[in-house]
């Protein structure tokens, strides 16, 4: 893996295919916000186990030299989809796969309509029908299945087979499609084919909107047309917070955004002096420990939210909340924690407007429920709801659910623009840490930050364990001198794996000069407009 340089734009995505659909749209004289609809749109057909229109998206999207704008595309429960419900359904728990774990509006489209007012104000706005070219194109012709979706497929193929909708597409003869085998879509090449006629609005309003809810009426999902119909993405302020460095920015609630930017706002007050060290592990493990129990207590639907999280970002909380890190020794864990499947994606155009963005359907491959005239993959969000009405967040009509999704980007005070991010559920808080510490904190290369092995605090693709994972590659006296402080260290067999996400970031110079690297745990990269 190499650092790509520019100044003529860039696109970082974790399929190669999606980094270059957004280029493509760069040097037709697109923003970085088409360039982003374009890859988020490819991106969705080539890697559908990851994320799909029927999921949820979040963008921070900043024109050159301001803030950023915060795009909040996360779905709300169905008109149908209540406690009593689930209750007369005999469910313990939201199911994790099925119809009835299909129960939340798909944000996604909403998102890229927004966006899309966005980039038209910026002095971009293509033709839809342009933006979702590429996607269209490779749903019709054929995808080849990546090795990360034949292994998922057939990892999860007992929970995923039966679902409606799911054999017919993603299973060959019933069985998982081997990795390089041909993948169509043709019905979801239709539903874009569409969309670039109609516009995006035809998702929630118009003919895709009535053939999507008959189908998700017919195999029984709780969301109904006038839930789709209600939808509309909301243009949000970010949270933020002040580091020695410059100022970070993240999404607010109902995404785990506020627990990013408390870990580096604590790990910036450790002054921690040499990436790769005792201080730098443990100081992040236990920033991470303090974040996840503010998020676990507090962040919901910010409509049923009692405190305001920006209180969490000040200088004075930080300054207090880090003298209850022990810096030898670690705190107790776990606390419980949650899985995810999701893609980041990020983009810097030539003018220097930047965009963050993050797309999901939850857990691989969502609900597994397709909608059948449409080619839609339904996300299973929803299940983070509990039917416990006296939790942080019950399952209601209307609410929006938790989310782990949450794209990042930093103005830096010596005039560098970042955009960066990771897929990874209850990591993407970890390793937005991990690599942000080690390329902008300490100054490594932004493909030595990436490259470099990584950790897991905590449970994340279905996995139970929640000790402190590290990739193999970690250095046994470090190992060792974790475990001496009480972190109860696991080994992983991998050198590089999935499960510590898919990472990338684009760091633009003060001088228009564009740095970017994708992960080499993903199929992607970083391509230059």
């Amino acid at each position: 893996m190499e650092t790509i340089t520019s100044t003529a734009g860039m696109v970082v995505a974790p399929h190669k295919a999606a980094a270059k659909a957004g280029a493509e749209v760069l040097r037709a004289g697109g923003t970085a916000v088409d360039a982003m609809i374009a890859a988020a749109a490819t991106i969705a057909v080539v890697y559908p186990h990851m994320n799909a229109i029927g999921g949820d998206g979040f963008w921070l999207i900043a024109p050159k030299g301001r803030d950023p704008w915060y795009i909040d595309a996360c779905g709300p429960a169905g008109r149908n989809a209540s406690i009593e419900a689930y209750r007369n359904a005999e469910c313990e728990t939201v199911p994790t796969r099925g119809p009835l774990s299909a129960l939340t509006v798909p944000g996604t489209v909403g998102g890229w309509a927004k966006a899309y007012e966005i980039a038209m104000h910026l002095g971009g706005g293509l033709p839809v029908g342009e933006l979702l070219a590429d996607a269209r194109r490779r749903a019709r012709e054929g995808i080849v299945v990546s090795r990360s979706q034949a292994a998922l497929t057939a990892e999860k193929l007992a929970e995923l087979e039966n679902q409606p909708g799911f054999a017919g597409i993603y299973l060959s003869d019933g069985k998982p499609p081997a990795e390089g085998a041909g993948l169509r879509q043709e019905r979801l090449s239709d539903t874009l084919d569409h969309l670039g006629h109609a516009g995006f609005d035809d998702f929630y309003r118009g003919d895709v909107a009535a053939t999507l809810a008959n189908d998700l009426e017919a195999f029984g999902s709780p969301v109904t047309r006038a839930d789709l119909k209600d939808f509309e993405a909301r243009v949000r302020s970010p949270l933020q917070t002040r580091i020695k460095t410059g100022q970070l920015f993240n999404s607010a609630p109902p995404t785990q955004g506020l627990a990013s930017l408390i870990i580096l706002g604590l790990y910036d007050r450790l002054d921690v002096s040499r990436a790769e060290s005792f201080d730098h592990i443990h100081g992040l493990v236990e920033a991470t420990k303090r974040a996840f129990l503010v998020r676990d207590r507090v962040v919901t639907d910010p409509a049923h939210m009692e405190v305001n999280p920006a209180d969490f970002l000040g200088a004075d909380w930080l300054d207090r909340e880090v003298g209850k890190i022990e810096r030898r020794r670690a705190a107790p864990w776990p606390e419980p924690a949650s899985e995810g499947d999701t893609v980041w994606l990020g983009a810097i155009d030539a003018a220097g407007n930047a965009v963050s963005f993050i797309q999901s359907i939850y857990w691989e491959f969502g609900s597994g429920c397709v909608s059948p005239h449409t080619g839609i993959l339904m996300q299973n969000r929803g299940a983070s709801f509990s039917l416990d009405p006296d939790a942080l967040n019950p399952l209601q009509p209307g609410r929006r659910p938790f989310h782990t999704l949450n794209p990042a980007l930093a103005r830096l005070d010596d005039g560098r623009t970042v955009v960066y991010g990771t897929m990874g559920g209850e990591g993407q808080p970890q390793t937005q840490a991990a690599i942000f510490s080690r390329a902008i904190m300490h100054g490594q290369d932004i493909s030595v930050a990436i490259d470099a092995p990584r950790w897991l605090l905590g449970r994340t693709w279905g996995d139970e364990t929640t000790s402190l994972r590290v990739e193999s590659r970690f250095d046994p006296d470090l190992v060792t001198a974790l475990e001496r402080a009480g972190h109860e260290v696991v080994v992983m067999k991998d050198a590089y794996s999935d499960t510590m996400g898919h990472a990338g970031m684009i760091v633009r110079g003060a001088d228009g000069q564009l740095l970017g690297a994708h992960d080499p745990r993903a199929d992607g990269g970083a391509v230059a407009g």
